[in-house]
């Protein structure tokens, strides 16, 4: 179990914000070069993104790089690059379809990509929530990216609506294909970098909704985030309490199992199992 708590975006132009990844306690880095960087700054972008990601001084953060689209003038050479580069992933925006994830793949292998290099496909039209299941379960598809501004926009829905109302069916889509070919899935970015108080909710509300991490635009959102997303030492506590009584009822041949006055089931057990394998993958990344 790799943790995806925190997924930062870093803008890939901009220099001292590269250099100042390399202190920020978030568990992935995408590296930019789609919407954070202006046309006349692409190219430069990609080199600087090449290099951060070869350079081994993100320590155990996972790198991946978003890439301009194929129908931009980029797409093409930004995959060529990332190719060449020890990157988790690419990232790629606006995946409406299985046909073109099969041309990022392509691409990928015509450049020499490794074979364990992964797309991380970003939702974010309503063409792809209706052919999220077949995005979700393309063979070098990781991880689902909700892209929710564009999303929100396409729609013609607010982004401003009380805890994203508009957007919930479609963040519930989503969470079904992802746990349903078992891939990773992050929830969108929040706008407000001052708002930490709105920013807190709307990770917890994530996170109940069963997302696994969420994207962030600023480095004050990490630490509410990784909070968030990480079981509690109560929660680890109980965990283990749920898998030792398993055990023991087991062992000796009884039927029904409770802690605290409450049922456990076979459910109960794998959700404590998680936990702690989530738990343990944690204190590792430390």
């Amino acid at each position: 179990m790799r943790p995806r708590r925190s997924v930062l975006y870093m803008p890939a132009a901009n220099e001292r914000a590269l250099e100042k990844a390399k202190t920020i306690a978030t568990d992935a880095i995408i590296f930019d070069l789609e919407d954070a960087v202006a046309p006349d700054a692409k190219e430069s972008a990609r080199v600087n993104a090449v290099a951060a990601v070869r350079s081994g001084a993100y320590g155990s953060r996972e790198l991946t790089v978003r890439c301009n689209g194929l129908d931009t003038p980029w797409g093409v050479d930004d995959l060529a690059a990332v190719a060449q580069t020890p990157a988790a992933a690419v990232v790629i925006p606006k995946v409406s379809s299985a046909k073109y994830l099969a041309q990022v793949a392509d691409r990928l292998d015509a450049a020499g990509a490794r074979a364990d290099m992964k797309i991380w496909a970003m939702v974010e039209t309503p063409t792809a929530i209706f052919d999220l299941r077949v995005i979700a379960a393309f063979w070098r598809v990781d991880a689902l990216v909700m892209g929710t501004n564009d999303l929100a926009r396409e729609m013609r829905a607010s982004l401003n609506a009380p805890d994203r109302y508009p957007l919930l069916p479609h963040l519930a889509t989503a969470l079904l294909a992802a746990r349903e070919t078992g891939k990773t899935i992050l929830d969108g970015v929040f706008n407000d970098v001052v708002d930490l108080t709105g920013f807190s909710a709307e990770c917890v509300q994530g996170f109940e909704l069963g997302f696994d991490g969420k994207t962030l635009i600023h480095p004050s959102q990490v630490d509410i985030c990784n909070e968030v997303w990480s079981p509690s030492a109560a929660e680890v506590e109980h965990a283990w309490r749920v898998i030792a009584a398993f055990e023991e009822a087991t062992s000796a041949g009884r039927g029904v199992i409770t802690i605290d006055g409450k049922m456990i089931e076979s459910l109960h057990v794998a959700n404590a199992q998680r936990v702690l394998a989530l738990a343990h993958a944690i204190a590792e990344l430390d």
